[in-house]
């Protein structure tokens, strides 16, 4: 590194630090934006719509901002520059008529011009058909039945409600209710979307889409499902809606939230609307007042978050501001880690279900959740918290270990870490009809048992070293043929490569060295023309599109983390190609020691749910720099 790098590497670690220092809140967390497309704020506006409490709201402001994300083909999208979704368009559409938008407003007639062109609502996903049906626009029969029985089956059954994701659960068990229920919410101003049909309203065939192989037998259950409801022939149908209730109410936090998330919150709110509660319930409250606090209000704008990320973006703030120099002892260093150790789980959630021998001491991703840890958010934060020095080490110590714990007690068979859950792999139940979203189990992949090697690694933590076989041969098997590993929860590629080699680097950089220099090797031959990596979230959709993608600050960060690790754990020779990549990173950084994206480089749902999380471009820039200043 010449001088003159040396000089503007640290002039960048400066201001970086000084940005992320000045927006630290006064509690000590970091918390920024997190984005998502415009169906969370349009179901906002349909649940405000049916409880009548949308004069309390500026939904006027709602309106404006649905606007303003239309694209110029009339449609919106799930990621900046996809082209457009058709359902993802017809809710915004849908909202926009709540509202009182006119069906001949020009942003209507461009909107309906795509919708028709993408096959209509009948092509819709099943969720977005729901939601319609709730206000009479489209038919519940052409949706799934769900048994509420299933709240029922005991826990040795090959099938119960724990075996779905913990954000398919948290979304499905209200759900029981109203789809039982199937309610048609009056509304003060109806509205139908009749125009939305392609074949026209009265040739709709209300069914469930077949597939024309031996899954097309869940739908032939669903029909058997539907002849029971008609006949009240369900068995143990108001136990098992009695059962859901108490569920909900139960798993409510003292905030209000459900599983920290919209879905769950809306999805609680409408089946305690479908069961009749008053507005004024105290249940119902708490829930609307969670809902207002993931909403953003500017002075023309009011949009809904679909979660908030206070502990993920706080760990990494610690970790990139320890890593760039800042003291360890550092005011506000101090703060931030004792406001992560207040965060700590103690309490048993719903892991425990699968998890018997497990004790609590997880983190969550937001501010209040304690059924559902993560295990990815513990590592981070267990790696943060190591890094800085607090009043109370022995406190803090004591954390961490009760965290290793938890952790290493939620190892799953295949020998690596799922996001929530224990075993959470049952595949078949992503084939059921309302699993469309492709999204109902949570099984292990590479991104999060990296994290937790790297958090052995990086913590010098001890795990038995069986486990720690089981975790490394497990991603060894996950790695692609060029030398990549899938990301589950940041795009994509890049980001699943990065982190692997970040904790093989740590854990075994011998043994696994030409692992490592293949992994190291797939980055390199990504890199842009300008210096930096990018890549599409349509590399989910597209294998050809992997690492390919217009350069972004995040993902720049990524490839150049995992690049130095190899070359740090193993003889890799990445030299050249990660002083281009810094040159990038000092280029591309703004006056006031930030970096500007677009792009969506965060995870939800492969396919079909994707996140812009605001602080990404600025912590995992710097922690680069960090990196690079060291080499």
């Amino acid at each position: 590194m010449t001088v003159a790098i040396q000089h503007r590497v640290q002039e960048a670690i400066a201001k970086s630090q000084d940005y992320l220092l000045s927006i630290q809140e006064s509690a000590g967390y970091w918390c920024a934006e997190l984005e998502s497309n415009v169906t969370i704020t349009a179901e906002v506006v349909l649940l405000h719509k049916i409880w009548g409490t949308d004069k309390q709201r500026p939904l006027d402001k709602a309106e404006s901002y649905l606007r303003s994300q239309q694209r110029q083909h009339g449609g919106w999208e799930l990621y900046y520059g996809d082209g457009g979704e058709l359902s993802t368009t017809v809710e915004a559409y849908m909202a926009l008529r709540l509202l009182g938008v006119e069906p001949t407003d020009p942003v209507l007639v461009k909107a309906k011009k795509f919708i028709l062109q993408q096959g209509g609502i009948s092509k819709t996903r099943i969720f977005t058909k729901m939601h319609l049906a709730l206000i009479g626009c489209y038919d519940w029969q052409g949706l799934p039945s769900i048994p509420p029985s299933i709240m029922l089956l005991p826990e040795a059954s090959p099938f119960t409600i724990y075996e779905m994701s913990s954000w398919a659960r948290g979304s499905t068990v209200p759900l029981l209710i109203v789809f039982d229920r199937k309610p048609i919410f009056k509304l003060n101003t109806p509205i139908n979307l009749d125009e939305l049909y392609a074949e026209g309203v009265a040739n709709v065939r209300y069914e469930l889409p077949r597939s024309n192989d031996w899954t097309d037998i869940f739908v032939l259950l669903d029909g058997v499902f539907k002849l029971a409801e008609n006949f009240n022939l369900v068995p143990l149908r108001e136990e098992g809606l009695a059962a859901a209730e108490k569920w909900i109410l139960e798993r409510q936090e003292a905030t209000g939230d459900w599983g920290g998330i919209i879905p769950a919150m809306l999805n609680s709110l409408l089946a305690l609307r479908s069961l009749d509660y008053d507005v004024n319930d105290p249940v119902v409250q708490r829930g609307l007042r969670a809902v207002d606090n993931f909403a953003l209000e500017t002075e023309d704008s009011y949009r809904v978050q679909p979660c908030v990320s206070p502990v993920w973006d706080t760990a990494w703030c610690l970790r990139a501001l320890a890593e760039s120099g800042i003291a360890a002892d550092h005011p506000a260093l101090v703060k931030a880690g004792e406001w992560l150790l207040d965060k700590q789980i103690l309490d048993y959630g719903d892991w425990a279900v699968k998890n018997k021998a497990g004790t609590p001491g997880g983190w969550a991703f937001e501010y209040d959740n304690r059924f559902y840890p993560d295990l990815d958010d513990s590592a981070v934060v267990v790696m943060g918290l190591s890094q800085i020095k607090l009043p109370n080490e022995s406190q803090k110590q004591q954390a961490i270990a009760r965290c290793l714990n938890w952790i290493t007690s939620m190892q799953c068979k295949p020998g690596g870490w799922a996001a929530f859950d224990l075993d959470n792999d049952q595949d078949w139940i992503n084939l059921i009809p309302y699993g469309d979203l492709k999204a109902m189990i949570d099984p292990n992949t590479a991104d999060v048992t990296a994290r937790v090697l790297e958090m052995l690694g990086e913590c010098n933590l001890s795990m038995d070293d069986v486990r720690v076989q089981r975790a490394i041969a497990y991603l060894i098997k996950e790695q692609s043929a060029d030398g990549s590993w899938f990301g589950r929860w940041g795009v994509n590629y890049i980001y699943g490569t990065s982190g692997v080699l970040a904790a093989l680097s740590l854990i075994a950089p011998i043994r696994y060295q030409t692992e490592i220099n293949k992994g190291a090797a797939w980055l390199v031959s990504c890199q842009n023309a300008d210096g930096g990596w990018g890549e599409t979230c349509a590399s989910y959709d597209n294998q050809s599109l992997k690492g390919i993608g217009i350069s972004t600050a995040s993902q720049t960060s990524w490839a150049l983390i995992g690049i130095m690790a190899a070359m740090e754990g193993t003889t890799f020779a990445g030299q050249a190609t990660v002083e281009r990549g810094i040159e990038y990173l000092l280029n591309s950084q703004q006056s006031d020691g930030t970096w500007d994206e677009p792009q969506f480089t965060g995870t939800g749902f492969p396919c079909h749910f994707y996140l812009k999380y605001h602080l990404y471009q600025q912590y995992f820039p710097l922690q680069t720099l960090a990196r690079y200043a060291k080499i």
